[in-house]
């Protein structure tokens, strides 16, 4: 196993889960790859503030497989989209079984005019009737023309679901992966749409948790280790990794492996090894920014709700789309807020000084509490590369590279999803099910 973020932990457990003595190398000193707890101000905070599904079928059972409770380590919440203003919308799912939720919620939705309500009534309806599926894939901004959307519902609604679910402006986002989101989740049972944020750092829930389970179970987990080099060898494969954690350079000797490393770093080791269009392909991918701004206020600092949308507006500095009360999830970290920015280019390339002081002045400006423009710290994150950018018509890799025993496993490979902590688990499941030899 080369790479220990999401995928790489899935494939390494399932894996083992099926007899196979598993190796385990990952190039950082922390796992949890792009989904991980960095330090900060005394705190274990995520590099990114994350939102799970309840639709994340595979995350929420490999998560019990590891012995860990959904129910006590993420706060449920129903599907909803509120915005802090007076004048913003308010949408709210009931508890109802599907689809009576999303309807009672549209009926009692503030902020949305009746021609909102029947544009979204209407959309719902044929999204169903065409089983979420296009036969020629579009830009989100086409689809929701051709389903006469209207313009509040545009801004407050759907431009911040597919910001937040694909990290892709709608204007060059796959309308086919917005669909198919929407469908496991509004077009699901209930508790599919149901929001999940982690309550502790994203490093604890999963990765942390896969380590100890592989431990137990006698595999090798190498942090510190970049793998360099890869090779035939017999039957099998040859790993050449350095590191001050290998004392130098180190060598293993694998019947299989699965490359779970981001595509550029996997591309350079497919290119080893013959595999050079498959390495380019890799290397087209292009990328989007997710910008995390934390701000901390006085321990009694706290929202009405766990979370807000926001509505952007970068000509006026308005900049957050998100933002999440920190001491809702984790009693320690009361006061802190993480407002989230998408698709985060222009604003990660922003002083980060200036930034949080945009983003805080937001705050103030939408909460009508002034005393938000002076948290007493803040910290702005920027992972350059969180997502690949997921256009129409995107051809993503399979799992299998089109040699014996060497699997890619990562949440840029093909399905149905974006590149989600679901689309990691799922690719790592099914690369270990590749070189398993799993049907």
């Amino acid at each position: 196993m080369v790479g220990a973020g999401w995928a790489g932990c899935a494939a390494a457990v399932a894996l083992s889960q099926a007899g196979c003595k598993v190796t385990l190398l990952e190039a950082a000193r922390t796992l949890g790859g792009r989904a991980r707890g960095v330090p900060l101000h005394g705190s274990m905070l995520d590099n990114g503030q994350h939102i799970l599904l309840g639709a994340y079928r595979a995350t929420l059972g490999l998560l019990r497989e590891l012995g860990v409770d959904p129910a006590a380590a993420l706060l449920h919440l129903p599907l909803q989209m509120c915005y802090p203003d007076a004048g913003g919308m308010h949408f709210v799912a009931a508890r109802l079984p599907a689809p009576l939720h999303v309807g009672l919620a549209l009926l009692r939705a503030r902020g949305l005019a009746l021609a909102d309500k029947m544009a979204l009534a209407r959309f719902s309806t044929s999204a169903r009737w065409m089983d979420w599926t296009l036969y020629q894939d579009c830009s989100v901004t086409e689809l929701l023309a051709r389903f006469d959307q209207t313009d509040a519902l545009t801004r407050l609604l759907w431009r911040p679901l597919c910001l937040a679910a694909l990290n892709t402006a709608p204007e060059r986002a796959s309308a086919q992966v917005f669909l198919s989101v929407l469908r496991d989740s509004l077009g699901a049972h209930r508790a599919a749409s149901d929001m999940l944020l982690p309550k502790t750092d994203l490093g604890t829930l999963l990765p942390q948790a896969a380590a100890r389970y592989l431990d137990a179970r006698g595999a090798t987990l190498r942090t510190g280790a970049k793998v360099t080099a890869i090779a035939h060898h017999g039957d099998g494969w040859r790993l050449d990794a350095a590191g001050s954690a290998v004392g130098g350079t180190w060598s293993v000797y694998a019947d299989a492996v699965v490359l779970a490393t981001p595509p550029p770093a996997a591309a350079a080791l497919l290119d080893q090894v013959g595999l050079d269009q498959l390495a380019a392909q890799l290397l087209a991918f292009e990328y989007e920014a997710i910008t995390t701004c934390y701000l901390q206020y006085g321990s009694g600092e706290t929202l009405a709700r766990p979370f807000y949308a926001l509505a952007d507006d970068p000509g006026r500095g308005h900049w957050g789309q998100f933002v999440f009360d920190r001491g809702q999830l984790n009693p320690s970290q009361a006061g802190l807020m993480a407002v989230v920015i998408s698709a985060a280019a222009q604003a990660s390339a922003l002083p980060q000084a200036e930034l949080a002081d945009a983003v805080a002045a937001q705050l103030a400006a939408v909460f009508g509490k002034a005393e938000l423009a002076q948290p007493a710290w803040c910290q702005v994150i920027t992972e350059k590369r969180a997502t690949f950018a997921c256009t129409p018509g995107l051809l993503r890799p399979g799992n299998a590279s089109g040699l014996p025993g060497l699997a890619l496993a990562g949440d840029y490979t093909a399905g149905d999803y974006p590149a989600t902590l679901e689309s990691a688990v799922r690719s790592g499941l099914a690369a270990a099910a590749c070189v398993a030899g799993a049907p």
